[in-house]
Order: C-alpha cells, then structure tokens, then sequence
C-alpha cells in the first residue's frame, strides 16, 4: 500500500485524478497539497493548503511514492508571462526536486503538446523547459504527458478552448496515424492514464502523447 502526492487537484486533469487515486487500491493514504483545499472528504485523503512557493515549509508532510504533478495555467489566466512561468515552470520543478529529495519514486506530470525548450512560442518554450529540468531529477521513473486540447467542464470556461475543439472534433476523422495524437483529449481521459503509468512500476522516462501514446 503506497502513498499518493497530488498537486493540481481543483483544475480540470486533478479534479478528474482525485476520485481515481481515493478509489485505488494501490494508495493507502492520498495527499493533496494546494493553495485551497478541495471540498472532499475521504479516510485516505489528507490536505496539505500552503502557498506553492513554499513548499518546502512542510516537506515532512509530502512524503509519498508516487507524485501526480496537474499544476499549469494559461497566459490569460496568469495575467503574465513571469506568472505564467512561475506556476508552469517554477513551482512544477520545484515539486518534483522535494519529491525527489523525499525518496519518491515515481512523478507524473502534465505538459503539453508541443512542448519544446527550442520552440519560438513562449507557452510552448516553457513546457519544454519544464521538461528538461523535470528530467533531471533522480526519480525511479519519471511520465510525461503531452494531450493535445484538452475537453471537459473547468471552474473556468476558456472561450479559445471551446472553439478550439468544435474545429477539431470536424477534423477528427482526418487526424489518423501521426495525427493521431493531435486528437482532442478529455481531462478524465488523461488522469485515468496518469494512474496506469503509475501501476505499471516501470523504469525510466517515458512520453505519453493523446493520453496514451507512448512515444519514448
């Protein structure tokens, strides 16, 4: 029986994590670590509310074996490119470098298609940065996934999202082979695929495009 570590869990991926990890029989106890708690209640759930930016303030209470990582904004959210930065960047790598420093054996984390450190799009730079320095850190195995647009009820409606994907979901038959993870994805689709990397107890680093795909 293992412990889980969520950060991330009211936005749309972590919303759709929690009920999956609570359910697991893999996780005796589940933490939540987040600027508010969520409004569940559960024998294995223990919330830990701190402002992310200090984290290490109460890296006694993160202690787990695996380490779900849904953190991540939009620049329109963010208000800027520094805040930006800061959630999708800052705050991601320094989880993982705690987690790591607590012996976890596993990380999981959400990027994004697209994401690559050479890419002239700034959302896109950052995710891959993120990525970079994420690799860097001495986990047992270490999942990243990369779903293209992402489907499901946010606290947030995002109107570009929306659009988005009534134009994608007209492609859709056309996105096939290679295209194929350019498909759009649901936020369930790809917690659910989050937990099953993690059961497989595998080794390395490993890529996981359309919430599945498993590219390296």
């Amino acid at each position: 029986m293992k412990t889980a570590l969520l950060a991330g869990a009211t936005g749309l991926i972590g919303s759709q994590l929690l009920p999956l990890l609570l359910a697991s029989e893999r996780y005796a106890k589940v933490i939540v670590v987040g600027r508010r708690a969520v409004p569940t209640i559960h024998p294995k759930l223990v919330q830990v509310v701190t402002e992310l930016d200090r984290l290490e303030d109460v890296r006694l209470k993160l202690i787990a074996d695996d380490v779900f990582c849904c953190l991540g904004t939009t620049m329109a959210q963010a208000g800027s490119k520094e805040a930006f930065f800061t959630v999708d960047f800052l705050y991601v790598v320094q989880l993982a470098a705690l987690a790591a420093g607590n012996f976890a054996a596993q990380f999981m984390v959400v990027s994004s298609m697209g994401a690559d450190a050479g890419s002239s799009i700034y959302y896109s730079r950052v995710k891959g940065e993120m990525e970079v320095a994420v690799r860097q850190t001495l986990f047992r195995a270490i999942h990243i996934f990369r779903p293209s647009l992402l489907l499901g009820e946010r606290a947030a409606p995002r109107l570009g999202e929306r659009l988005g994907a009534v134009g994608l979901r007209l492609l859709r038959p056309l996105l096939r082979g290679p295209l194929q993870k350019y498909q759009p994805v649901t936020g369930a689709a790809v917690a659910a695929a989050m937990l099953r990397a993690a059961e497989t107890d595998g080794s390395g680093v490993q890529v996981h495009e359309a919430a599945g795909q498993l590219v390296t």
